[in-house]
C-alpha cells in the first residue's frame, strides 16, 4: 500500500487510511487521556488533522509511517498548547466538560511545551531516542510495539528509553530533581 501511496494511487491512500485508522484512533485516545482536563481536541480529531499533515508525504515502511504519525499528533498537540496560551485568544481560561473533569494525570501546557522544547534537543543529538520517546509519549505506544514500528528488539527499546527519560530530564530541569513525564520523580 505504501508504494501505491508513493505512486499517487488515490484509492490506495484510501485504503490505507481504513486500514490504520483504528489503530491511528487508539493511539491518540491513549495519548488524549494523559492530556490535561477540558482539552478541546478528540481521539478522532487528532487523527483526522494528523492526517491531513501528511499531505502528499510518501512513506518507506511502517516504521517511517508511524514515526510521522507520532511527529504529527505531536505537533498539533503542542501548537494547540501554544494556542491556548495566548492570552489575545483567551489562553487564561479553561473549558471543563463534566465527562472528562475526573481524568487523572493531566499534563499542563507548560510542562508540554518544556518536554517539545527538550524532545527538540534530543533529537539533534540522538534522533531514535527521540522517536521512542514520541512514539512512547505522545502516541502512547508500548516498549513491544515501539520496537516492532522501529524495527530493532524490545530491550534496545527499553534501554533508549531510560535514557531518553534522563537527558530529558537533564534539559527540562538542569539544576533541580528531575520528575518524569508523568508526574513522578526519578530515581
Amino acid at each position: 500500500m505504501l508504494e501505491g501511496v508513493a505512486n499517487g494511487e488515490t484509492e490506495v491512500r484510501d485504503e490505507l487510511y481504513r486500514a490504520v485508522y483504528t489503530e491511528l484512533r487508539a493511539m491518540a485516545a491513549r495519548k488524549m487521556a494523559s492530556e490535561r482536563t477540558g482539552h478541546t481536541l478528540q481521539p478522532t480529531a487528532l487523527v483526522h488533522e494528523a492526517w491531513m499533515r501528511f499531505g502528499s508525504q510518501t512513506f518507506t515502511n511502517r516504521a517511517h509511517f508511524f514515526a510521522a504519525a507520532a511527529e504529527a499528533m505531536r505537533r498539533i498537540l503542542v501548537d494547540s498548547a501554544r494556542r491556548r496560551n495566548q492570552i489575545k485568544r483567551g489562553g487564561e481560561y479553561e473549558r471543563v466538560e463534566f465527562s472528562e473533569a475526573f481524568i487523572a494525570g493531566p499534563v499542563r501546557d507548560e510542562r508540554l511545551l518544556m518536554v517539545d522544547d527538550a524532545l527538540d534537543a534530543l533529537a539533534r543529538e540522538d534522533p531514535l531516542k527521540s522517536e521512542i520517546v514520541k512514539l512512547r509519549y505522545f502516541v502512547g505506544l508500548s516498549h513491544e510495539e515501539i520496537a516492532q514500528v522501529l524495527l530493532v528488539n524490545e530491550k534496545t527499546v527499553r534501554r533508549h528509553w531510560e535514557l531518553a527519560k534522563l537527558r530529558l530530564y537533564q534539559l527540562i530541569a538542569p539544576d533541580s530533581d528531575a520528575v518524569s513525564l508523568d508526574g513522578t520523580t526519578a530515581g
